[in-house]
């Protein structure tokens, strides 16, 4: 059982690139090739380049949009025009085509395409291509173009096809090398995205749910514009999507919370609660590349940065004290140690461009805190270790699926898990002086009844004291053949002596 990097999700308007589809990246450069890189629009461009520049190293971004359309392309084809559309929308989505019959008999009414990416409009700097030989136009042909295409990661056929194969494409300039049509200037970057973009649809996986099978630690969902939050319903579809993936969202406070004052009084009636969210304030100012000027942005991309960077350390990584930010970052306005207290008690967490000394020091909260309910997650470094190996285990444990559900499979799975959790707390990541009171594993008939084994269901129930000796947040990890999941639940303590129990006594609450 081991533990990956963290990975932080990003959900936005991008200037190009793969639309609804959650695409890695590893620095900023490679979301320039990818995305574009910084467009005035795209409030998620600038938050993605403030979590490299904070020192994190991997990301996923979902593009989406609204209304925008990509660019076409018209290929003679006799009296009559073959037209293909390119697959990603946008106005700096630059496709180009060829024709040729090479290889071909001058009998077959058959031809070769190949399309190409370019950096830019007349570029010859090839970013993707696609090459499709022997092609007809026929529409019971073995190698139609409309069905071949629906392999294309670039375009596909706009119907319908004409009556003969498109003309040969002229040589290039001089008459030197390979001629090449270039696309229409009919692609759109549409209009600014709102909360129903940024949620998406589940049966087409779109928006968030692009993210539904994706392994990510943090999810960020910049503004919607400079001027316009995020809504309600996009955050609480945001926090659902965490719990199922054990990971936390990051919040940008509204705009309107333009001081310390107005977000304590605005806190007592903020809708939004969740032990799957953590809030940072304030905003922050940078020099904006695109405009030349100091700017007020979101800081959701660089809290995230700095999350993901700690994470990096190692598993039991403190989340004790406030992010210190980068050079080049500095929050919006000074927030005094008072406030800063006064905020963390409500659940909003505060950036500082300097280290507080230990007087000063703030446990980190999730957006649990202050809400009046239990505080078993409040505080951001216990939820997200929990989450972590809750994570680990559900991922490392899954083979038992594969394996005859009964007591030798329990015990090698309690095994595994037991050392795992062992190592981790020689490391210190569990509070406790003996094994009994940091950690404990079961996976045998008390949590695998005869009615679970017949159901195909493997259970394996572990706890870890990360608050307090001997105070257990309880996790059952269950694997079926429709999905595995590790959810927390609650435990009849009674039932955890190693002896003289009956699975009658092992009552779970969740």
């Amino acid at each position: 059982m081991a533990h990956r990097q963290p990975v932080t999700a990003f959900v936005g308007r991008t200037l190009k690139g793969p639309l609804n589809r959650a695409v890695p990246v590893g620095s900023f450069a490679e979301f320039q090739q990818i995305f574009g890189g910084l467009w005035q629009p795209s409030t998620l461009s600038y938050a993605v380049e403030q979590f490299f520049a904070s020192g994190a190293s991997r990301a996923l971004v979902v593009r989406v949009a609204n209304g925008a359309r990509a660019p076409t392309l018209a290929l003679p084809a006799g009296a009559e025009t073959l037209r293909l559309a390119g697959l990603e929308p946008g106005s700096r989505e630059y496709l180009r085509a060829s024709v040729d019959y090479d290889g071909i008999a001058e009998t077959d009414a058959l031809f070769n395409l190949v399309v190409q990416r370019t950096r830019a409009a007349g570029s010859e700097r090839v970013e993707d291509q696609e090459i499709f030989r022997r092609l007809s136009v026929a529409s019971g042909a073995e190698r139609c173009l409309t069905g071949v295409l629906l392999h294309s990661q670039l375009v596909r056929v706009i119907p319908p096809l004409p009556a003969q194969r498109p003309d040969r494409s002229p040589p290039g300039a001089g008459g030197i090398g390979i001629g090449y049509v270039g696309s229409n200037s009919d692609g759109d970057d549409g209009a600014p995205v709102t909360d129903y973009d940024l949620i998406g649809s589940a049966a087409e996986r779109t928006g968030l749910f692009a993210l539904h099978d994706e392994p990510f630690d943090f999810l960020c969902i910049p503004p919607l514009s400079r001027e316009q939050d995020v809504g309600l319903g996009t955050l609480l579809v945001a926090a659902r999507l965490c719990r199922e993936s054990h990971a936390m969202l990051i919040v940008d406070p509204p705009a309107a919370w333009d001081s310390p004052q107005t977000a304590l009084e605005a806190m007592r009636k903020w809708p939004f609660r969740s032990d799957h969210a953590v809030m940072y304030y304030p905003r922050l100012r940078a020099f904006d590349q695109l405009r030349g000027r100091i700017e007020t942005f979101a800081c959701c991309g660089a809290a995230a940065g700095l999350l993901s960077r700690a994470e990096e350390s190692g598993l039991a990584a403190s989340a004790e004290e406030e992010p210190v930010l980068r050079a080049g970052l500095q929050p919006a306005f000074e927030i005094s140690a008072s406030q800063r207290l006064r905020l963390a008690l409500t659940g909003i967490n505060t950036l500082s461009a300097n280290r507080a000394g230990a007087a000063g020091a703030v446990r980190a909260r999730t957006l649990a805190a202050g809400a009046g309910g239990s505080p078993d997650w409040s505080f951001l470094n216990a939820r997200r270790l929990a989450l972590r190996i809750a994570a680990s285990v559900e991922r490392g444990t899954r083979w038992m699926l594969f394996e005859q559900n009964a007591p030798p499979t329990w015990a090698r799975g309690c095994s595994l898990v037991d050392a795992y959790l062992a190592r981790l707390a020689a490391e210190g990541a569990f509070v406790g002086d003996s094994r009994d009171e940091r950690y404990f594993v079961v996976c045998d008939e008390r949590i695998n009844p005869a009615q679970s084994i017949a159901a195909g269901s493997v259970n394996l129930l572990f706890g870890i004291a990360a608050r307090r000796p001997g105070e257990f947040d309880t996790w059952l990890v269950s694997h079926q053949q429709e999905a595995s999941r590790a959810r927390p639940v609650s435990v009849n303590r009674l039932a955890m002596r190693p002896s003289g129990y009956s699975p009658a006594e092992f009552a779970l609450r969740h």
